[in-house]
């Protein structure tokens, strides 16, 4: 590596952990955005190697050409979704869009795969483990995002489990390490390519399997999980195709993402393996809104609850989904405006798994304008 490449990496390796830092306030967090996206950009058109690394290489003009085509698809797609996609359905959009981040590693891994244990140059032990374990852990998030799209959809509305249904998983798993085990050892070997496939459509089927007996009150730490996952691909892929940008990029939103997963679910007093293998929450998303009420609807104004409430000194709001669902968010602000109006202090306590995913109470809020100052992370709020 020589200097100038090294420091065009350290460059955009400060770039991603500024954004992901800016990420951390609804202040901030479209800056850091853009921040991050400068750094990837930059990445793109730095650090790309004219020969070999990816399996259509045909020299630079080829190459740029089909990353312009796949930008301009991918803007085009992606400003649609945001303008088009409700506040509300926001965590199934995410999901759908980890999905096919973890879809896109697992193709480049394993097209990678193909091309090298079918080239004369052969392939390192450490080489295909890294292809192997990107198509893995890429395929699997692919799956698993899908599942978790169509549970916030509400398709699905209890955890679908069976008897011995961990063990089955755990054998598949196994079946998966062991293919994995035999590839990295024997990639130019004649059994190959069909045990390849094998273990990428049971890596697809795992996915599936490890998400379906998980409940829809769980998915905002699924969804957190799968991008971690998505992460650790992406990082597996960079290794895969020596790329050192995607390396930062996929371990960065890796590690993110495991410790967000670990918040979370401290948050809600249970260890991950009582998400992952608890089948725990029965409620799919949807339903619960489409079941109606049930009993008499009182209707009052937001005056009129700040009247209720004017003798308090401090109220604190704490939002559910059910907020999100109604379209509260705007009421529960002219809530706060009538009571600050009469002196009364006014935060609201945001719980890390409030909503479908992480943010979601963050996002709904700032949509209708409540001051930043007056959202209260809940350790800082608990006491």
């Amino acid at each position: 590596m020589n200097s100038t490449i090294a420091y065009i990496i350290i460059g955009v390796s400060v770039l991603f952990i500024i954004g992901i830092k800016l990420l951390a306030s609804p202040k901030t967090a479209r800056i850091g955005n853009l921040i991050a996206a400068a750094g990837m950009l930059i990445a793109l058109v730095s650090l790309h190697k004219p020969t070999g690394g990816y399996v259509w290489s045909q020299g630079w003009a080829f190459n740029y050409t089909l990353i312009a085509i796949g930008t301009v698809i991918g803007l085009a797609i992606g400003a649609i979704g945001a303008y088009s996609v409700k506040m509300t359905a926001m965590p199934q959009m995410v999901a759908m869009f980890n999905g096919l981040g973890g879809g896109a590693a697992a193709l480049v891994a394993s097209l990678e795969f193909e091309r090298v244990a079918h080239s004369n140059a052969g392939i390192t032990a450490f080489g295909a483990g890294s292809m192997l374990f990107a198509t893995l852990i890429g395929s699997l998030s692919f799956s698993g995002s899908i599942i978790a799209y169509l549970k916030l959809e509400g398709k699905f509305e209890k955890p679908m489990t069976f008897p011995g249904q961990n063990i089955l998983n755990g054998l598949i798993l196994l079946v998966i390490l062991g293919l994995c085990g035999f590839l990295t050892f024997n990639a130019s070997g004649g059994n190959a390519a069909t045990a390849f496939i094998v273990m990428f459509c049971l890596a697809l089927f795992f996915g599936v399997a490890m998400v379906m007996p998980i409940g829809g009150a769980d998915m905002p730490v699924v969804i957190s999980l799968l991008n971690s996952f998505t992460g650790l691909a992406v990082a597996a892929d960079g290794f895969a195709i020596d790329n050192l940008a995607m390396v930062v990029a996929g371990t960065l939103v890796g590690s993110s993402g495991t410790l967000l997963t670990l918040l979370m679910c401290k948050a809600m007093n249970r260890p991950v393996t009582n998400v992952l293998f608890g089948a725990f929450g029965s409620g799919g998303g949807g339903g619960a809104a489409a079941a109606g009420v049930v009993g008499t609807v009182k209707p009052i104004q937001a005056d009129e609850v700040a009247l209720l409430l004017a003798y308090a000194q401090r109220v604190v709001v704490v939002p559910g989904y059910g907020m999100a669902v109604a379209q509260a968010q705007h009421s529960v602000r002219e809530l706060t405006e009538e009571l600050g109006k009469r002196g009364v202090e006014v935060q609201f306590a945001i719980h890390p798994v409030a909503g479908r995913m992480p943010g979601h109470m963050n996002v709904l809020l700032a949509e209708a304008n409540v001051p930043y100052d007056q959202l209260i992370e809940m350790e800082q709020i608990n006491p």
